[in-house]
This record gives structure tokens, sequence and C-alpha cells, in this order.
């Protein structure tokens, strides 16, 4: 076992996996990989295990926070230091992954966040950008610290920090964005951002778009409360 896994959360990304699990092994070479495979109904498992990654099949989809949650169970069961999570769509480069190490290792953070804003102008849609900023003035009138993408899945976590997420009620199903950077503040983990490279998805596909926006809107607040209602432990 290495110290660092990346962990990569896939539902239905036969198109990109390949190329992902490439990109990785090729920028993050002291890293194993895991394929956390959320009930796909393609050729996910497949093509990751034809890779020869580490790959564990869910058998329906339970969502994208409970599929990286499996995998926080697996780097704990399994002792790792280091998580580094990307997405399964080509989204995230893994060139970028440097970048969140160095400023783990620079200031003593918990989480480091990537950041596709610190690195130049990614362009989105306007209801995607207006929710990117709502929570992240709420993230920083809770914390006191500047986000500038709280909704960004490239991220590194140390083994406090995915230990903690990978118990129960921890960390949720489907959206863990803005609220699980204010739990972890109320955890009194230290999260900092460093700036990474994203790519555009072909056709704009995400899964804040569409109506998304509206209903992931809608549920971060009421994630956002829980966060703000729940006793510290």
């Amino acid at each position: 076992m290495k110290a660092y896994l990346v962990l990569i959360p896939a539902f239905n990304e036969s198109a990109d996996l390949k190329k992902v699990l490439n990109d990785v092994r090729g920028n993050i070479p002291q890293a194993d990989i895991l394929v956390v495979n959320d009930g796909s109904t393609d050729h996910t498992s497949e093509i990751a295990r034809n890779a020869d990654v580490m790959v564990l099949d869910i058998p329906y989809n339970i969502g994208y926070g409970g599929a990286v949650q499996t995998g926080f169970r697996f780097a704990t069961e399994f002792g790792y230091d280091y998580v580094i999570t990307i997405d399964g769509d080509a989204q995230h480069d893994p060139v970028s992954a440097k970048n969140l190490i160095k400023a783990m290792e620079q200031t003593g953070a918990d989480v480091v966040i990537g950041s596709r804003f610190l690195h130049g102008d990614y362009k989105m849609g306007v209801a995607r950008k207006a929710g990117v900023l709502l929570f992240s003035k709420i993230a920083q009138w809770y914390t006191g610290v500047q986000f500038t993408d709280p909704t960004s899945g490239f991220q590194i976590l140390n083994r406090k920090v995915f230990s903690y997420l990978a118990e129960e009620n921890n960390y949720p199903l489907d959206y863990p964005d803005a609220n699980i950077i204010m739990a972890m503040h109320k955890m009194k983990f230290t999260v900092t951002e460093a700036p990474v490279t994203m790519r555009e998805k072909p056709g704009g596909k995400s899964m804040h778009s569409g109506y998304r926006p509206f209903i992931y809107v809608m549920r971060m607040f009421l994630s956002i409360l829980m966060v703000l209602l729940r006793k510290e432990e």
C-alpha cells in the first residue's frame, strides 16, 4: 500500500474513464487508484478492472457523496495517509494534483480544495455560477476564510479528515460542497484552496446542469442548516 490513494467515484463514465486512469497514472505515480463504481449500467466497472486498478462495485446508484464516502471507508480500513478525489468524467486534470499536494505540505492544512477560478477564467452557466458565488459567501461568513470554488470535488484530504467523514452521518449521499467545508471548520479541521485546471465537458454535461442547480440550491440550504444545528462532538 502507498501513502496516497486516488479515489475516483464513477457513474456511467465508460466514455472517459480510461483517459482519466491513464492521466492519473502518468501524473500521480506515487498513488494507488480506487474506482468506486456507483451502480453504473455501462462498462465503467469493466474498463476499470481492465486497467488493473482497484474497483468497488456498488450494486445500485447511491449518489456522488455516497460513492465518495465508500472510498473514504476503504482508505480508512487500509491505512492510507492521504486521499485525492478526482471525478471520473475527465473534468479534473490530474496534472494539477501536484498543486494540492504542495499546498498541503506548505500550509499544513487538513484539506486542500482545488479551485478552477484561481488558475484562470473558467466558464460556466449563469445559474451555476450564481450558486457557486452564493455558497462561497456563506462558507466565508461561517469560516472566516475565502473560498472561490466550494463545489469543487478535486481535493486532497489527510487521514484525520477522511476517517472522520467515513463515519455514518458525517457525509451526505448527494452533494458534499459548502456544507462539508462548514462541517469541517466546525470540527476544527483546517481547509484551504490551491489552483487547479479543470476541463469543460463536451456539451456542458454536469450533475449541476439543467434544472438541477435549483434542486441543488434547496438541498444545500437544508444541508447547511443541519450543519448549523448539529451539536459539536
